[in-house]
């Protein structure tokens, strides 16, 4: 019997085996090759090998990211690799996804092509959609995220699409998703050294799974970043060796190439653009097809369009610092939201202009002393504006703070509707290139907040701008000399 030589390539190979297995499951569509999916399946036999033990992938929808990760690669390490005794637990953001990829992969280990090269057989008694076992002590279970995994310890587990795009923009949904990654996953791992945990998905949130990996788990993961279009300031390389044994880096070098033109020329892509934007604006294309959850330019501010300044304009005729509360400190929840206060002012002829920005994560008492340490460097001449909350207790609140700001141009008002609501009137300003900033050590942090609004971790700056700038409107003009240069400024 003649030796079959790509049987040899397939053991060496993942990617080699994803295209020989590839008409198994699909006999209606050639397999298409590329860099993009060359660099999954590496880093995949990374983790394989012992490279890596956690994997974070983010890809553009249409990657065969699903068919690598969650259908040939447990079965390459089943059998061409000789790994039969592995575990795999699957995961996706509804059960019937890790159920379908875990049905395809048992399809593809029966087929005659799969049989005739790597023989391996299930267990009878436990043999189901959702749970299967082979005879050497491996087994694939099939689960969603935030389900119970009470009784399952996986060598491999494998996370696909985590988040749902409805799914991603509830606040509750989302956050229940990563506690259970945060807390629940990390106990159901086989062999706490050596077993691996993949996830791969497109971003759909600031604070989705990929954010909190990148954002607080970091150190330890691997992250392979591939954008539908190159961006050359966010370069991915990571330390996974290749096979011609240098490390892997994006093989693009200039601003917008495509990822995978074979399989996505340029006519393609504009057409995912159009049909992103239809619904989720420019918001959805970046985080669907750039891996960016915020547009370059900004969500719904346009902070690129912001001017800086090295000193208010000696033209400002009303000056206003809009608050907006947390009730929560930091020593009860080290991710409490802050109590954030923005100072805005407008010149004669209607440009806004950001003045100031402070933020504080405090309980009420303190809170209350932070925002008239503010108002006494601000001046009497600085109209504070802050919310009220809903019933007697936000009547009772505005009353305590009249009693400690005599002398102060204090108003207060109820939020009304959604915060994104409330920023579109300053939103459509910057946008037409009308608002300023001055800068300051605290630009930084505050733009950053603004450019992924609405969908960034913390919203209180952007509120407090909105409430500054509302308040602006409803203000008239300074009478007589305009606004001291000095209160414009932060001490």
């Amino acid at each position: 019997m003649q030796a079959d030589p790509m049987k040899a390539r397939c053991e060496l190979a993942l990617i080699d085996y994803t295209e020989q297995a590839w008409h198994v499951l699909e006999p209606g569509t050639k397999f298409q090759r590329g860099r993009a999916v060359e660099a999954i399946a590496e880093h995949l036999q990374a983790v394989t090998e012992g490279q890596i033990r956690k994997l974070l992938i983010n890809v553009p929808p249409g990657c065969t990211k699903s068919w690598m990760t969650c259908v040939a690669w447990p079965t390459w390490e089943w059998g061409p690799r000789g790994l039969a005794h592995h575990r795999f637990i699957g995961a996706s953001y509804e059960q019937g996804l890790s159920i379908r990829d875990a049905v395809r992969s048992r399809d593809l280990v029966r087929s005659e092509w799969y049989q005739a090269r790597w023989p391996l057989a299930f267990k009878d008694d436990q043999d189901q959609k959702t749970y299967y076992e082979n005879t050497n002590t491996g087994w694939r279970f099939s689960s969603s995220v935030r389900a119970s995994l009470t009784g399952y310890r996986g060598d491999r587990i494998l996370i696909d699409d985590p988040h749902s795009v409805k799914g991603a923009e509830s606040d509750a949904e989302r956050e229940e998703s990563l506690r259970w990654f945060a807390e629940t996953l990390p106990t159901r791992l086989n062999k706490a050294n050596e077993s691996a945990i993949v996830v791969i998905m497109q971003r759909l949130h600031q604070r989705d799974i990929a954010g909190l990996i990148l954002e607080e788990l970091g150190e330890d993961w691997v992250h392979l970043c591939l954008p539908m279009e190159y961006e050359k300031d966010r370069h991915c390389a990571t330390r996974v060796v290749m096979p011609k044994g240098n490390t892997f880096a994006d093989w693009r070098t200039e601003d917008g190439e495509l990822l995978w033109p074979e399989r996505f020329p340029r006519n393609a892509v504009d057409e995912l653009k159009t049909q992103l934007r239809a619904w989720g604006g420019s918001y959805a294309e970046a985080a669907q097809l750039q891996q960016r959850p915020a547009p370059r330019e900004g969500n719904l501010f346009k902070v690129d369009k912001v001017q800086f300044l090295d000193a208010p304009p000696a033209n400002v005729v009303r000056v206003c610092r809009g608050w907006d509360f947390a009730a929560t400190s930091r020593k009860k929840n080290p991710r409490a939201a802050y109590s954030a206060g923005a100072k805005l002012g407008m010149t004669a002829d209607g440009k806004v202009i950001i003045l100031d920005c402070r933020r504080v994560q405090a309980g009420p008492g303190e809170v209350k002393t932070f925002v008239r340490s503010a108002a006494d460097q601000d001046g009497r001449m600085v109209r504070i504006s802050i919310p009220q909350d809903p019933g007697q207790a936000g009547v009772a609140q505005v009353a305590d703070y009249a009693k400690d700001f005599h002398g102060f141009l204090l108003t207060s008002s109820p939020e009304a509707g959604e915060k994104a609501q409330r920023a579109l009137p300053l939103a459509a300003q910057m946008e037409n290139g009308n608002v300023y900033i001055v800068r300051g050590p605290w630009n930084d942090a505050y733009l950053a907040e603004l450019r992924l609004f609405p969908n960034s971790d913390y919203k209180d700056q952007a509120d407090a701008t909105s409430r500054a700038y509302a308040e602006l409107l409803n203000m008239a003009p300074a009478q007589g000399p305009r606004v001291p240069a000095t209160l414009l400024m932060r001490d």
